[in-house]
């Protein structure tokens, strides 16, 4: 069965609460792209407000309230900043359900088998309730991933070239990646991130994708509800 998941873009802390509020109680879990303006131009909630993040990131980080609708709604975490593995226990704060490192970062390219040690080593009990995942570009040579696909629970593929932002063409080098990384590891879920609508979510589907990451597709529709059950029923 596809999972359609909403991404969403925090402009800052309201913006990522009303648009949850948008689909809560339609899907089960949403993703939250986290940018720093460091490993990606963008910059998002919780660093819109500056590196230590706004009154209610500290609020959260503190257990002092939850993520907007969090008895609602689960969250996936799309970590497009730098030091995602040093900052680790900063964001399972947040009480994600998934969590996604991008490979591309100078701090995981630059010791992938330590990316690996830090996954393997991650508490028992925290693995239990907390899916990990690693997201690739388009351009990223797949056998960059292999050594650690056995190790975390899905690789979300982008689908777009300009990560960190919405609204971008799809770039149908994804395609022959779902392909080829189905091709080798048949049971791998896979997610795409970006250029994912009605028109190339079959492709996507057809490719091997099991999990479909839409922002602009869904959220600048008049009717949510309307296109999320439209993507369902592809």
């Amino acid at each position: 069965m596809i999972e359609i998941i909403p991404a969403i873009l925090p402009k800052n802390y309201e913006d990522m609460k009303n648009k949850i509020s948008l689909v809560r109680g339609i899907v089960p879990i949403v993703q939250i792209d986290i940018c720093d303006g460091i490993f990606v131009k963008n910059i998002t909630w919780p660093f819109t407000m500056g590196r230590n993040g706004d009154y209610n990131f500290q609020n959260i980080l503190q257990e002092r309230e939850g993520m907007p609708f969090w008895e609602d709604v689960d969250f996936e975490l799309d970590l497009m900043v730098a030091n995602a593995v040093k900052n680790f226990d900063i964001y399972t704060k947040l009480g994600a359900k998934r969590i996604i490192f991008h490979i591309e970062t100078d701090e995981i390219k630059r010791d992938l088998t330590g990316f690996k040690d830090f996954i393997e080593g991650i508490d028992v009990y925290v693995r239990d309730t907390l899916e990990i995942g690693v997201a690739i570009n388009s351009t990223t040579p797949l056998e960059q991933i292999f050594p650690i696909v056995k190790c975390v629970d899905f690789v979300q593929c982008m689908g777009i070239e300009h990560i960190g932002f919405q609204e971008q063409d799809f770039d149908e080098r994804v395609l022959e990646q779902i392909k080829n990384l189905k091709e080798k590891f048949n049971d791998l879920i896979i997610s795409v991130d970006g250029g994912v609508t009605l028109d190339t979510a079959p492709e996507l589907i057809d490719a091997g994708a099991s999990r479909l990451v839409a922002g602009s597709a869904i959220f600048q529709q008049n009717d949510i509800i309307d296109i999320i059950e439209k993507f369902k029923n592809l």
